[in-house]
Order: C-alpha cells, then structure tokens, then sequence
C-alpha cells in the first residue's frame, strides 16, 4: 500500500525527473553528431553522463543503448524504492528482464552462440533486484528447448513454448515478441485491477489495448486462424471482449481498424492506407504517440500516483529515442529520417 507522504516523496521525484526530460531541440543536436565518437561525448552533457562515460572504444550503438538503458533501470528501481511497494511499478520492471530473455530465445532459435547472444545483454536490472539465476540459466542452455524449459520456473514457459510453436508454423520471428509481451501485460492487468485508482486503469488500460490491437492486426497480417489470435488477447472488460471478438473475425486489416470508430481511437485508425503493412505501421506509430501524449498530460495532477508512472513510460520513450539516434548514426540514416521516427512533444 502506497502511504500519503510516499506518494509526494515519489511524486517530487517524478516532477524533477522530468524537468530533466530531453526536448526535441535535444535530440535534434545529438542526432547532427558526425559519428558515434561525437555522439557520446554530446550525451557526456546530459543526465546520461555517468552512465555513457563507461561504455569502452570502439563505440557502437548497440553499447551505447546498454549504457542507457542502465540509467534507465537505476531510475526505475529508485522510483519502485520511493512508493515503498507497488506490484505496477513491478510490473513496468518486468519487461526489462523479459527484454533479456526475449533476445536470449530469439538467438538460441536463430542458431547464436552464447558469446553472440551475451554482448547484447544488459543484466543491471537483474543485478538491482537480485533475480540473476534465470537469465543466466537461460542464457547457459545448450539450445533452446533447454532455454524455454528453464523458464517454466517463473511461469512463461508454456507462452514461450507457444511462441516456438507459431515461429516453426509461420517462420516470423516475430511471434516471440507477442508471446513474451502477453506475459508482460497479462501481469500488468492484474496488477492494475488489485489498484483502486480508478486513473489507472485507464492510463495503463490504453497500454493494454494498445497490445491487443497490434496483436490482432499482426495476427491477421500473418495469417492465423481466429482461435491462434484469441490466444494472444489479454482479456480484459466484457466490452472491450466483444470489441476484440468482432476485430478478431474481421476479414481485413482494414476491416479490423473500422471496427474502432466507435471508439476512442477513432482519430488514429489509418483510413486512406490501403497497403495492410503500411496500415499496421501507421496505426502503431500513431498508438504509440498517444501513449506519450497522455503519459505527458499526467503531470497536471499533482502527486497522483499516475505521474509515478508517467515518468517511468517517458524516460522508456526517451531512452529509445537516444537509441535510434545512436542506430541512425551508426548506420549513417539521414538526419531527418531518424528524427522522422522519433516520438517527442509536437510543440518544442
């Protein structure tokens, strides 16, 4: 139970954290870096610095969002310390171990050596929370259904072992992600429902809808049957289950978004897309910018426990951000093309 002095202790935290939030202006210098070099010394000059100051040469981008994405779990753990105790807080944490075991699956599956997989992880978010074992014994595995049977320990591996079995049917190796994403926002809708603020359910409930949506039109996109995508769906209020049903049966992808007309994404359903992966594309985009504007929009109430996740979702948009900028770069994209993709205020 989040305590009244709690909640303004965590929430001063999230107000002065995220008056140190990068704005677009930001982001814009840091993506006119010639090189990655240039780059981190740019990020040197930020709240990034500690951690970013780490990272060995040669740089490349894949280090450099490691880095980030350790100041990233410092701050989230820090903000889990400051309410004392949330089982939503612990939730959002989730996905950062869920992230290591996704790309752990991913490279055993696609035939990666231990060494390959292993400079891509991140363990700081296990290492705070003192919960190592599972990612490492995972990572140890001689393949992957070795892989897959340790995570029946902490419950996601007969999702994994589902998404193994849709990857071999429909080779996407995507499946992985929906797979493991179902575990993550399937604990998220519980830890939601034992919550009485009723402002959450609605701010992380848009997060939920948000992966039953792209769920359903990834689904129709790759040809699964009905009951396949049933399977993917988190199921939450009776409305929103027939809701889901109906897109569910929908023939098209344009089918499937003209079902949210009546509904309060109306104004983000494509209606000019006639390419199905350029539909998808749009909407997730368009879904996403509505997260962080609402995310945003959080801080006019001052000290709810909504802003305590406001700024765990921010800095999360942040940190991608800083990553696609680092990708750009490293794969030298035009300026204006990452800036393209990045998700930041419209009005800065």
């Amino acid at each position: 139970m989040v305590t009244a002095a709690l909640l303004v202790y965590a929430g001063v935290r999230a107000y002065s954290l995220k008056g140190k939030l990068l704005s677009k202006k930001d982001f814009q210098l840091l993506a006119e870096s010639r090189d990655l070099d240039e780059l981190v010394t740019r990020i040197k000059n930020t709240a990034y610095s500690d951690v970013i100051s780490k990272i060995q040469k040669p740089y490349n981008a894949r280090k450099i969002e490691l880095a980030l994405r350790e100041r990233q779990a410092n701050l989230h753990h820090k903000m889990m310390q400051s309410v004392g105790s949330s089982n939503l807080l612990f939730a959002y944490y989730l996905r950062f171990i869920l992230q290591n075991l996704k790309m752990i699956i991913k490279g055993k599956i696609l035939g990666r050596t231990q060494e390959e997989i292993e400079v891509g992880l991140s363990l700081h978010a296990e290492e705070l929370i003192k919960e190592r074992d599972i990612v490492l014994k995972a990572l140890i595995a001689k393949d992957v259904d070795e892989a897959i049977g340790t995570l029946r320990g902490i419950g996601i591996g007969d999702q994994v072992e589902k998404a193994y079995s849709l990857y071999n049917e429909k080779k996407q190796i995507q499946a992985l992600d929906l797979y493991f994403d179902k575990f993550f926002y399937e604990n998220l809708d519980r830890a939601i429902k034992s919550s009485p603020d009723f402002g959450l359910h609605v701010l992380c409930g848009m997060e939920i809808d948000y992966y039953n949506i792209m769920c359903i039109l990834r689904g129709k996109f790759w040809g699964l049957d009905e009951n396949q995508i049933q399977n993917l769906v988190v199921t939450q209020t009776a409305g929103k289950k027939e809701l889901f049903t109906r897109m569910i049966s929908a023939d098209s992808i344009k089918g499937v978004l003209g079902e949210l007309a009546s509904t309060r994404y109306k104004g983000i359903a494509p209606q000019q897309q006639e390419d199905p992966i350029d539909a998808i594309n749009q909407f997730e985009r368009d879904f996403e910018r509505l997260i962080y504007d609402t995310m945003q929009s959080e801080f006019v109430r001052i000290f709810s426990y909504s802003t305590v996740v406001a700024i765990t979702r921010l800095i999360d948009f942040e940190v991608r951000n800083l990553s696609s900028i680092a990708f750009g770069i490293e794969q030298k994209i035009p300026i204006d093309v990452t800036m393209s993709k990045l998700i930041t205020k419209e009005s800065e």
